[in-house]
C-alpha cells in the first residue's frame, strides 16, 4: 500500500473518523485531525482557514458531520441547519483550501450517504444512478457532494464515498440496539421489509485507504456491502450472532414520536444500493455478508 507524508482528516474524532485516523496511521508519516478541540495531532478549522493546508499534505479526507440520529436532540430547524452546515461548510472549507494551495494534495476523499438515493421498495441504485433530490436527506447529500467540487485546473483527484449504515461495536446503530437485543427485546423496525444498505467499519476504512492508494479510483463509490439485506434480515443476523431472539418489532409510530417523522424515515424506509464501481475496481471485502459482519462485531 502507498506511503503518504501527511494525511488530513476532518471529523477524525467521531466513530468513523477515529477508525479512519487509526487506519491511515499505518500508511502515513503523519495524520492530522481537524477538530474544534485542541490536542496533539490536531488543528482547528479556524487554523485551516487562516493558514491553509499543512505542509506536505497528500491526502485529505472529510467525514465531519453532526450525528443526525442523536436521540438527545429534537428535530428542530436549528438542529437541521447544524446537520447541513457541519457537512456542507466543512467540505467547502477543505475544497477552498485545496484551491488556494501552492501544492495541492494528491487526493480529496469525502463522505456522503446512501440517502442520496430516494427510498424505494423496488428500484436498484448503483453509482451511475442519477436521481433528483426528492427529500431533505437526498438534497443534503447532493449539496454535501457538490460543496467539495474542485476546478478543472486543480490536479487533485476527487473521490466520494456514499456510505450505508456503518456497523461497528463502538458506535453507530449497533451501540444503540445492543442492549435491547441483549435483553431479548430486539427486532426489526416497522415492517422490517425496508432495504438496509450496510457496511462493516473495517471495510469502510479499507475502502478509504483503497481509494487513497489507487490512482485509478475517481468519482463516486457506494460504501455498502455487496449483500443486499432488509432490516428484518439484519435483525435476524444480529440476534443470531448474540444468541438472542429478534422478533420484537419496534413500531413505526414509536420511532416517529422519538425522532420526528422526517428523521424517522431514515430507519423506516430504505434503498436497494449496490457497490457496482467498487467491485469493478477490484476491492475485496473482509465482511461481504451480514452474518459474518454481525458475528465479528458482537464477539
Amino acid at each position: 500500500m502507498a506511503k503518504f507524508s501527511t494525511v488530513l482528516i476532518g471529523g477524525g474524532t467521531g466513530f468513523v473518523g477515529s477508525h479512519l485516523a487509526e487506519g491511515f496511521r499505518n500508511v502515513a508519516s503523519k495524520v492530522l485531525v481537524i477538530s474544534r478541540m485542541p490536542g496533539v495531532g490536531r488543528i482547528s478549522w479556524n487554523d485551516l482557514q487562516q493558514k491553509g493546508l499543512p505542509e506536505e499534505t497528500e491526502v485529505i479526507v472529510n467525514v465531519a458531520g453532526q450525528n443526525v440520529l442523536d436521540p438527545m436532540r429534537r428535530w428542530t430547524p436549528g438542529f437541521r441547519q447544524n446537520v447541513v452546515s457541519s457537512r456542507v461548510l466543512t467540505t467547502k472549507t477543505l475544497a477552498e483550501a485545496i484551491e488556494k494551495s501552492a501544492k495541492p494534495p494528491k487526493v480529496f476523499i469525502t463522505m456522503s450517504g446512501v440517502g442520496y438515493y430516494p427510498p424505494n421498495e423496488t428500484a436498484e441504485y448503483n453509482e451511475e444512478s442519477k436521481p433528483a433530490a426528492s427529500d431533505f436527506f437526498s438534497k443534503l447529500c447532493h449539496d454535501w457532494e457538490n460543496s467539495g467540487n474542485l476546478s478543472d485546473q486543480t490536479p487533485t483527484r476527487r473521490v466520494i464515498i456514499r456510505s450505508g449504515v456503518v456497523l461497528g461495536s463502538e458506535g453507530g446503530i449497533i451501540q444503540r440496539v445492543y442492549i435491547p437485543f441483549f435483553l431479548g427485546l430486539g427486532g426489526p423496525i416497522g415492517s422490517g421489509n425496508q432495504f438496509f444498505p450496510w457496511i462493516h467499519i473495517d471495510d469502510l476504512v479499507n475502502m478509504f485507504l483503497f481509494a487513497a492508494s489507487n490512482e485509478k479510483v475517481v468519482g463516486v463509490l457506494n460504501g455498502v456491502a455487496p449483500q443486499v439485506v432488509t432490516n428484518k434480515e439484519f435483525s435476524k443476523a444480529l440476534g443470531s450472532a448474540m444468541f438472542r431472539p429478534s422478533f420484537m418489532p419496534l413500531p413505526e409510530k414509536v420511532i416517529e414520536l422519538a425522532f420526528g417523522k422526517e428523521r424517522a424515515s431514515m430507519m423506516t424506509e430504505g434503498q436497494k444500493v449496490v457497490p457496482k464501481r467498487v467491485l469493478d475496481y477490484g476491492f475485496n471485502y473482509k465482511f461481504p455478508d451480514i452474518e459474518s459482519a454481525c458475528k465479528n462485531i458482537v464477539n
